[in-house]
């Protein structure tokens, strides 16, 4: 079974057991165990939902440092465009990339340039006779993750292209080795400059049987305030940014869609709408569409957990700034008619799906049949005080043997009234029976 290493991890000094998190978790993954969160990370999607709703801060995603790259010989730093819509005032993109440079990158490679070649090879696909639509992008980890685990029916319909951030990389390691010839691979090191921990993920566990270029994934935060003490030098920066409108929006939820020049897509935000987009299109419940574009986070990119900015004010300086911008700086060639073979990947990873209660077809009947009787029984108040989420989750929990019928508070303080109920009536109906002898035998000795 592959196995996947996660970027959310719990702190649980910090954790009360409050069981936020266990009700937002898109998955069902968490659950609270002798007063603290506990991650299923076989259902975990590293989303970074517990981390935006923790009030205690207990959740936290892990990640590279910038002092990683000092075991390379020539530094390329990455950027997402997210980046970009955390300063304020910002009307040139070379800003951000000269202070790149200024904190110890020696090199710069947008993943807005490499949006810009996946948008154009995806209008490609789109033509290609024979696709299954509609075609879902996979640029989102996070959607790829939960399509494994709970939609497996609509992997054919999952776009293989490698994401931006992959093809960022290639083309970058590409570049610096032909200008570089004497140096090896391994002296060039590849950072991504991340809003969320899915992507840290996703360079720890790739697709399948492909492994990502990208060496270290750092947050955006942990960037921000060294980038800003450069920016504030108020000098002219170099000329670098090779991208243009198109690229940069793809921070913002429907970016990725609308630089298809396709007006028939569906383009969804925040992980619940998500899930809800995708238990849809499984059960053929959407008009005929040609693409779906699916962010977990609240405004797309720009809403990631480990940016600095809300969402919606990031949004809205990247609106501004694109303003600045040509729609496009990287058309494919006309007479390039096919998308090269190293922009695919094979598969997806194959994982066992969150719903499958067995791998033996009649146990698993019967362990739902267990799930629906015991279903049956409980409150159905949702209240989380057993430490599940529904009681739905908590009936299976119990099947799979994970608890206890007893650990339902509301089941047993009805068992308790009940008891104390037949108690006290057994009780009186015995105080009830002395009385009845004692008068008997009063009057038997008048």
């Amino acid at each position: 079974m592959y196995t996947y290493e996660h970027s959310v991890f719990l702190d649980a000094h910090k954790c009360t057991g409050c069981t936020t998190c266990v009700r937002r978790c898109p998955t069902e993954a968490i659950r609270i165990r002798d007063g603290h969160a506990v991650i299923n990370e076989e259902r975990c999607i590293d989303c970074g939902e517990c981390i935006r709703v923790c009030p205690h801060k207990a959740k936290k995603a892990v990640c590279g440092k910038l002092d990683d790259m000092q075991r390379f010989k020539w530094k390329i730093a990455l950027p997402a465009p997210a980046l970009y819509g955390q300063f304020d005032n910002l009307d040139d993109v070379d800003y951000v990339l000269d202070g790149l440079r200024r904190i110890g990158f020696d090199e710069v490679y947008e993943v807005s340039k490499a949006a810009e070649l996946v948008s154009a090879y995806t209008r490609q696909y789109l033509n290609t006779e024979g696709v299954r639509k509609p075609i879902i992008s996979a640029s989102c980890p996070v959607v790829a993750r939960l399509i494994a685990l709970r939609f497996p029916s609509l992997e054919e319909n999952v776009l293989r292209l490698l994401p931006p951030m992959e093809i960022a990389a290639k083309q970058a390691r590409k570049q610096a080795l032909e200008a570089h010839p004497e140096w090896s691979p391994e002296d060039i090191g590849v950072c991504f400059i991340s809003p969320c921990p899915a992507k840290a993920s996703y360079v720890k566990n790739g697709f399948g049987d492909y492994q990502s270029q990208v060496d270290v994934v750092v947050s955006i935060s942990d960037v921000y305030f060294q980038l800003i003490n450069e920016m504030s030098r108020n000098e002219q920066p170099q000329a670098l940014s090779e991208s243009g409108m198109l690229g940069v929006g793809w921070a913002s939820s429907g970016g990725e869609a609308t630089a298809l020049f396709n007006d028939n897509y569906l383009s969804a935000d925040g992980i619940d709408h998500v899930n809800h987009v995708l238990d849809q299109i499984e059960n053929g419940n959407i008009p005929p569409l040609d693409f779906v574009e699916l962010n977990a986070c609240t405004g797309g990119c720009v809403g990631g957990v480990l940016t600095m900015q809300n969402p919606f004010i990031a949004k809205a300086r990247l609106q501004g700034l694109r303003r600045f911008l040509p729609v496009s700086c990287n058309f494919l060639p006309k007479e390039e008619s096919y998308i090269p073979a190293d922009y695919f990947y094979n598969e997806l990873p194959e994982y066992e799906g969150v719903s499958r209660l067995s791998s033996n077809m009649a146990e698993s009947m019967r362990m739902l049949a267990n799930i629906q009787a015991l279903r049956g029984r409980l409150p159905g108040l949702d209240c989380g005080a057993c430490g599940a989420p529904t009681c739905r989750t908590f009936a299976e929990d119990v099947v799979r043997g994970n608890a206890k019928e007893s650990d339902c508070v509301l089941t047993m303080r009805e068992a308790l009234r009940q008891y104390l109920a037949e108690k006290e009536e057994s009780h009186d109906g015995t105080r009830a029976d002395t009385a009845d002898t004692v008068a008997d035998g009063g009057a038997a000795g008048g």
